[in-house]
């Protein structure tokens, strides 16, 4: 029969909910078939820990004496967006510091930049405020240099349009001249390794392929602590080709999430830098899948060799939107070390950790055995195939005339 919502959080209630995690949950289904397994587990936790770049927080510093309504801002350097009310900011994730790196027309090593700055306020470290202002008759201040605290904010929560990709490349770079910097990392020259960026058999949405459970009001692990989906994320895609399982051959889904930053953990909020291309966040997210019935139970199940990811050519054929992809992987083989691509055996490497992801899985397991973590059904669901959405390249148009 199938369970509810309501079913499994009074179980969870109650301290009798079977929650196991997804790599836990591919043998319960290949010993016991999926149809017993949708019976005897309430809930399967996922998990994912790497470079999500579309993050940011939103901060509330409260206000000076005398008042002001802040224009320009930086915090320990790095520009934060101040285009809200008098004392609220944005800082993103891949804003680079002023001063890093000096030369920008050759940029090298960017050491620091808005996803270090979150992570050092989620560790209670002191931040520099710097901040300009034009000044009204209700705001007169003009100037404000001074530090802050995460303890001292009135807010403070990451609030990130696009995490958890359901899917992504594998980046090569088929230039023979030269290595290349990119946001999944140094690619060297002449298919000299490959890189990706995903938990497999982990990851939240590819335990959901159809979005089934994950939607608006979702609560999720975030950086350590609940968080909640908020929206579907941006670039969500639902429509691009699947496999016979049902699992996308390329990013698809993604979700908007957000969550108190005050509660979270600088273990799972990282700051990182990318040689040559920028600053990023390193995100711990992890999802807890209610089992309602067999399909799910099915879907909770799959295995790295069934995902399979399409090898990018980042020299030519990411940056200009031309050709098809080298082939297709799967993440077994990914996860090996070592794959084909045009005939030659090259190294791979991750950019996301499958022990954090384990971790997290775990962790979130942990909570909900312990009454700690209670399931919300989503008020609505993520976009699915069916939706008409799809992803849309910028269509550029001649500007005539002059540009006021």
């Amino acid at each position: 029969m199938p369970k509810t919502y309501q079913e499994i959080n009074e179980k969870i209630k109650s301290g009798q909910v079977v929650v196991v995690t997804a790599e836990e949950m591919t043998g319960i289904v290949e010993e016991e078939g999926a149809a017993k397994a949708a019976e005897q587990v309430d809930v399967v936790t996922t998990g994912t820990f790497g470079p999500m770049c579309s993050s940011g927080a939103f901060l509330n510093f409260g206000h000076s004496n005398p008042r002001m309504k802040v224009e320009k801002a930086w915090l320990n350097d790095v520009p934060a967006y101040a285009g809200m009310a008098a004392v609220d900011l944005y800082i993103g994730a891949t804003e680079a510091s002023e001063h890093d790196p000096l030369n920008r027309d050759h940029p090298g090593e960017f050491r620091y930049g808005g996803g270090h700055v979150i992570q050092e306020l989620i560790a209670g470290q002191d931040v520099r405020l710097r901040a300009i202002a034009y000044g009204t008759d209700c705001y007169p201040r003009k100037e404000l240099d001074t530090w802050i605290n995460i303890t001292d904010l009135n807010e403070c929560f990451l609030c990130n349009p696009r995490n958890a990709y359901q899917n992504y490349n594998v980046a090569v770079n088929l230039n023979a001249d030269r290595d290349i910097y990119t946001y999944m990392g140094v690619l060297k020259s002449n298919l000299g390794n490959a890189n990706y960026c995903s938990a497999g058999q982990l990851s939240p949405l590819l335990n959901d392929p159809y979005y089934r459970t994950i939607g608006i009001g979702t609560r999720i692990f975030l950086g350590g602590a609940p968080g909640y989906v908020f929206w579907p994320g941006t670039q969500h895609n639902p429509t691009v080709a699947r496999t016979e399982k049902g699992l996308p051959k390329e990013g698809a889904g993604t979700a908007a999430v957000v969550g108190d930053m005050k509660q979270m953990s600088p273990e799972w909020i990282v700051g990182v830098s990318m040689y040559g291309y920028g600053v990023s966040l390193q995100v711990g997210l992890g999802a807890a899948i209610p089992v309602l019935d067999e399909e799910m139970a099915r879907f909770t199940a799959v295995k790295d060799e069934d995902i399979v990811a399409p090898v990018v050519d980042y020299s030519r054929n990411y940056p200009y939107n031309e050709g098809q992809p080298l082939g297709y992987v799967n993440y077994k083989d990914l996860k090996s070390g070592q794959i084909t691509v045009n005939g030659k055996q090259i190294p791979t490497g991750s950019l996301s950790s499958y022990p954090k992801a384990r971790a997290i899985a775990q962790i979130l397991k942990e909570w909900i055995e312990a009454g700690q973590f209670l399931l919300t059904e989503s008020v609505q669901l993520l976009p699915s195939a069916d939706s008409g959405l799809t992803f849309k390249a910028l269509i550029e148009r001649p500007v005539e005339g002059e540009v006021i």
